[in-house]
C-alpha cells in the first residue's frame, strides 16, 4: 500500500505540472527550531512580524495536520522564457507571471482531491508560501536538494528558479533518502554579489536586509537613506544571488501557461513605468505578484532607484 501510494503520488505530481516530488517523515524539525529562534531573536526578519507567529507550528508539521506521517514536497520551475528589456527597471523571475500562489494552490486541492479518491478518506493541507511550514527544510529532509549559501534550496538539475509547494498528510508513504551532498563547496559567489550585504556566512541571510524586504515586504512610505546606492535598477525583488549560483546555469524555461510573461512587464521603458497610473497597474498586473506591494510601492520603489542614479 505504501509503496503504491508512494509511486502514484509522484506520478500525479508530474501530471499536475510539478518538475519534483520529495517525500518525508513527518516529524519535528528540531535543529532548523533552534536556527529560526535564533534567526528571530537577531532581528533579521525585520518588520515582518508574521514571521514571530505560530513558531511552533513552523516547525511540527503534526499541529497543522493532527497524525501528520508525511511531508511531500513539490517543486515548480518558474524560469521564463524570455526576459525583461535591457535598461528598463528590474522584477525578480518569480514574478513575471500570474501570481504563484493562487496557480499553485488549485494543484494542491486538486491533488488532495485526486489523493481522497484513490485511497478513501485521508487528512490533508497543501501550503504555498502561504502559512507557517518550512519548505525549504522539508525539501531537504526529502532529497530534493540541499541548502545554499544564499538560503536557497539547490538542486542539482535544475539550479534554484522554483516555487516550493508543501502537501502534509496522515498517511504513512516509502519516504526518499534525505542525504544530498552539499555542492556549494568553496564558491561565495552569492555572499561576494549581494549588493546590501544579506548574505552572511554560515547560511544565514538577514532578512532585514534583503532588496526583497525593502521593496516587497516592507510597508514604510520611504524606504532608508542608508540603503540608496545599493538597489541597483532593481524594482521588485531580487535575483542577483541566483543569478550568480554556478549551478543555476542548468535552469531551463517552464512551459506552465500561467507563468507566461506578462507582454507589458518586460517591455515597459522606464518612462511607461513612469507614467503608469493605478487603474492600468490594477488591470494590466490583477493577476500579477505585484499585487503584493501595491501601485504606491511600485512607484516608491521606482523613485527609490531613481534617486540612486538608476
Amino acid at each position: 500500500m505504501k509503496k503504491n501510494l508512494s509511486i502514484w503520488i509522484k506520478e500525479t505530481s508530474y501530471r499536475l505540472g510539478f518538475d519534483y516530488c520529495g517525500i518525508a517523515k513527518a516529524h519535528k524539525l528540531d535543529d532548523d527550531a533552534r536556527r529560526l529562534e535564533q534567526w528571530l531573536q537577531k532581528g533579521m526578519h525585520g518588520k515582518m512580524q508574521y514571521m514571530e507567529n505560530y513558531f511552533d507550528l513552523r516547525v511540527d508539521p503534526n499541529l497543522l495536520v493532527p497524525g501528520a506521517k508525511s511531508v511531500i514536497t513539490l517543486l515548480m520551475n518558474y524560469y521564463p522564457s524570455k526576459q525583461q528589456r535591457q535598461g528598463a527597471p528590474k522584477i525578480a523571475r518569480y514574478a513575471f507571471g500570474n501570481d504563484y500562489h493562487e496557480v499553485i494552490r488549485e494543484k494542491l486541492k486538486e491533488f488532495l482531491n485526486d489523493m481522497r479518491e484513490k485511497v478513501g478518506e485521508i487528512n490533508g493541507r497543501g501550503f504555498v508560501d502561504s502559512a507557517p511550514v518550512l519548505e525549504r527544510a522539508w525539501a531537504k529532509e526529502s532529497g530534493l536538494g540541499w541548502i545554499g549559501k544564499n538560503g536557497n534550496l539547490l538542486n542539482k538539475q535544475m539550479g534554484s528558479f522554483f516555487f516550493i509547494a508543501t502537501l502534509i498528510i496522515d498517511a504513512e508513504l516509502e519516504y526518499d533518502d534525505a542525504y544530498v551532498k552539499d555542492y556549494c563547496g568553496s564558491c561565495t559567489r552569492c555572499i561576494d554579489s549581494c549588493p546590501t550585504e544579506a548574505i552572511l556566512p554560515g547560511k544565514v541571510v538577514d532578512g532585514s536586509k534583503c532588496i526583497s524586504y525593502y521593496t516587497i515586504e516592507l510597508k514604510d512610505t520611504l524606504l532608508p537613506d542608508d540603503m540608496k546606492q545599493k538597489f541597483g535598477d532593481w524594482m521588485f525583488g531580487c535575483d542577483v544571488c541566483q543569478e550568480v549560483c554556478p549551478w543555476n546555469r542548468f535552469s531551463k524555461p517552464n512551459n506552465n501557461i500561467k507563468f507566461t510573461p506578462i507582454p507589458e512587464l518586460l517591455n515597459f521603458t522606464t518612462g511607461q513605468w513612469e507614467e503608469l497610473t493605478e487603474d492600468a497597474f490594477k488591470t494590466v498586473f490583477k493577476n500579477s505578484p505585484l499585487k503584493r506591494t501595491k501601485y504606491s510601492g511600485i512607484k516608491r520603489n521606482l523613485n527609490f532607484i531613481k534617486k540612486e542614479g538608476f
